[in-house]
């Protein structure tokens, strides 16, 4: 397929032997261009804004920043970017959880090369892509009427969502407050209100939650 211009691409995944894989059989069509690559979710925001790619492949479980954190910052610094997250999670919740953050393509690690090739094309149509696979679980969703794909997550604030990760991660709301330049008051404050959102009463099922989540490495 070529269509003069080709599309440029900014693989973005921790596994140094799996990104290198993507690079490959990006690389060897026509019609692309690997401009870029990042193995942490805050990299993958910087390259973003440096290399001006078309499409912006990426993993979900990224260090540092997750996922599809990167895609929402990704999509507010470059709204004409599109964002196509490539993962191993076919969760319906966390397939609404990137379509929410601008997400414009989910397709599973385990799909078949091909499926990946076409994927980046279409979002870079400015079509949306969805894996068969991860789609058949939105519609079982739906069709149970559960929460019409809105999660408890969708209620928070980017601060909130970072600062639950940092807690969950371990950091006292002191170590929060200096990394994030705030007051300890306002990082409890924060705490007290994502933890409400949340439904969650203490430190334990904060990380518990983190964890079932994805939002933290275990």
């Amino acid at each position: 397929m070529m269509t003069g211009k080709r599309i440029r691409v900014l693989v973005c995944d921790d596994h140094d032997v799996f990104r290198e894989g993507v690079k490959s059989v990006l690389a060897r069509e026509p019609d692309m261009e690997v401009v870029g690559e990042a193995s942490d979710g805050a990299r993958a925001v910087e390259m973003a804004r440096e290399t001006n790619p078309d499409v912006v492949v990426m993993d979900i479980a990224m260090p540092v920043m997750r996922g599809f954190e990167a895609a929402r910052r990704i999509r507010r610094q470059e709204p004409k970017v599109r964002v196509l997250m490539l993962t191993v999670y076919d969760d319906e919740e966390l397939v609404a959880r990137c379509l929410g953050a601008g997400a414009a393509g989910y397709v599973l690690k385990d799909a078949p090369l091909t499926e990946l090739v076409y994927a980046v094309r279409s979002v870079y149509r400015n079509e949306q892509y969805v894996s068969p696979k991860a789609l058949r679980g939105i519609v079982e969703h739906y069709v149970k009427g559960l929460d019409q794909m809105v999660t408890r997550y969708d209620l928070l604030s980017d601060r909130e969502r970072e600062i639950l990760v940092m807690l969950a991660e371990g950091h006292s709301l002191k170590d929060v407050a200096t990394r994030l330049k705030l007051s300890v008051k306002t990082v409890d404050a924060h705490k007290c209100r994502l933890m409400g959102k949340l439904d969650l009463h203490d430190r334990t099922e904060l990380i518990r939650y983190a964890i079932r989540k994805k939002l933290i490495e275990t």
